[in-house]
């Protein structure tokens, strides 16, 4: 306990500085807009301001684009909420409840309390870091390809909590996010997959346009088919007096054990390097609908469901700190970029940082708390801006969403295939609203299916073609039984619940 507080104050000593402080609000604010702008997502943003920092302190150049990462966390879940279109894969969780919540006209609450639950678990995170960083660090370092295939197996079968009543077309949505993930160039042989000779393809389908695509242009295409002109039910009040603006006692009580759960998954999510925030929210959202009383209100509007994977995130962002400081390993694009950032300073992540540069990785740390008071003013003090959007009619609002998914994907390689992919999964998209499948499933699937394949891949090589890596090590052991209990113990509820029906 001394020394997280030793800790935790030499960084907010550090931190709690003018020129730290304005940049530290410079790279949130950013960090903010990249979130709220589809497509574009904080590896492009930091990679963008990277030349501003030119001149500047060290530490005072990586808090401000550390900011940027952690705020788009933020900004992403209000896309996710208001207009049903995740910019990250982190945020796809967020749409599930968050988007029906404001199609309820809840969209106030909604956005208070993923404004909360974001400071909340990037607090706990912050707390974490102070108190276990070198420990977690080493544990993490003991992982290889049979630990990361078994947690991304993982979080493949949890992703039945995201494929709503019918399991059936469930399954079918995430088996077409699975053959997307097979576009591109295959690890072993070196051949082209189902590129149709464009080397745009080579490198596979990046996510962001068919996310974009399936949840966006999607929705806007449905709300047109139903001749739907407004995103509410009923008018929001914006007074921050109202009583509708605010969550309601019972709204906080149902969150208070789930937030808690959502920041420590999260964490231990961000820690391990390739696993990160997607699965994070992805297993905090599963767990909360597994252990809640009433599963069937998850997706439809149910606020522990916006809970749980927002807290998971934002927990997650600082959990993926972990790696990067201390092993140098970063666990997404926009921790790969502040590793070159890093190492354009100067300062070589790795087990000797922490004992060499106290200074900058507690003033990190420390920034990373004030970061998250600043995100969470701001974003209640623009609740009221931001939920008016949600009176526009849609034939205004349409044309710009649009738009900002075309720039957004265009932005992203320039690339004119991209855009059409981006089209053409809106129409997909569309057909799956109006029929029942999941996009949800589909998205998460063609994030997961690429991380398992390689993974699985790695493991085939290290037991010359034999599974036995996967049991030959404590930590994957472990895996291997918890995911075989998680088995056992569904396939027995499925059976029970089929034999109550039929009584």
């Amino acid at each position: 306990m001394d020394q997280l507080i030793s800790n935790l104050s030499l960084g907010l000593e550090i931190a709690f500085t003018f020129n730290n402080l304005i940049f530290l609000a410079l790279g949130v604010s950013v960090g903010m807009v990249v979130g709220i702008f589809p497509g574009f997502g904080p590896a492009a943003g930091i990679a963008i301001l990277i030349p501003m920092t030119f001149g500047m302190e060290p530490t005072t150049a990586i808090i401000m684009l550390s900011g940027i990462y952690y705020g788009s966390m933020y900004g992403g879940t209000i896309t996710s909420i208001l207009i049903n279109t995740p910019g990250e894969s982190a945020t796809v969780a967020s749409t599930l409840d968050g988007y029906p919540l404001a199609q309820k006209g809840r969209a106030g609450p909604a956005l208070v309390m993923q404004a909360i639950a974001s400071f909340f678990g990037g607090t706990v995170g912050v707390i974490l870091i102070c108190a276990f960083a070198p420990s977690l660090a080493k544990f993490a370092s003991m992982f290889g390809p049979s630990e990361y295939f078994l947690i991304v197996m993982l979080g493949l079968m949890l992703l039945t909590a995201m494929m709503g009543d019918n399991l059936i077309k469930g399954i079918i949505s995430a088996l077409l996010g699975f053959a997307v993930a097979m576009v591109g160039v295959d690890a072993i042989s070196g051949s082209q997959r189902y590129t149709f000779g464009s080397p745009e393809l080579i490198g596979g389908i990046y996510f962001v346009p068919v996310a974009i695509g399936l949840f966006g242009i999607g929705e806007l295409l449905n709300c047109v088919y139903i001749g739907q002109h407004h995103r509410v039910n009923k008018r929001i009040k914006f007074s921050f007096r109202s009583k509708d603006f605010w969550p309601t006692l019972k709204d906080m009580m149902e969150s208070k054990i789930t937030v808690i759960r959502g920041s420590i998954i999260g964490f231990i999510a961000g820690v391990l390097p390739g696993s990160g925030a997607t699965i994070g929210s992805i297993i905090a959202y599963s767990v909360e609908k597994k252990v809640a009383k009433n599963p069937q209100d998850f997706g439809q509007g149910e606020m522990r469901g916006l809970v749980a994977p927002e807290s998971a995130n934002n927990a997650a962002s600082a959990g993926a700190m972990v790696p990067l400081i201390s092993l140098g390993i970063p666990g997404s694009g926009a921790t790969a970029v502040l590793l070159g950032a890093l190492m354009m300073w100067g300062l070589q992540p790795g087990p000797l940082l922490i004992e060499e540069q106290p200074n900058f990785v507690w003033g990190l740390v420390g920034s990373m708390y004030l970061g998250n008071l600043m995100l969470i003013a701001i974003n209640i003090l623009a609740i009221p801006i931001f939920v008016k959007f949600l009176d526009i009619p849609y034939r205004l609002v349409i044309p710009v969403i649009i738009i900002l998914c075309v720039v957004g994907t265009f932005a992203l390689h320039s690339s004119i295939i991209e855009t059409w992919i981006l089209l053409v999964s809106g129409l997909v998209g569309f057909g799956m609203k109006r029929f029942g499948y999941s996009p949800a499933a589909t998205v998460l699937a063609l994030v997961l299916g690429a991380m398992a394949e390689n993974t699985l891949l790695q493991v085939l090589i290290i037991g010359d073609g034999s599974l036995m890596p996967l049991i030959d090590r404590p930590i994957s052991l472990a895996l291997v039984s918890i995911i075989s209990l998680i088995f056992i113990v569904s396939f027995g509820v499925s059976i029970m619940k089929r034999r109550k029906r039929s009584v």
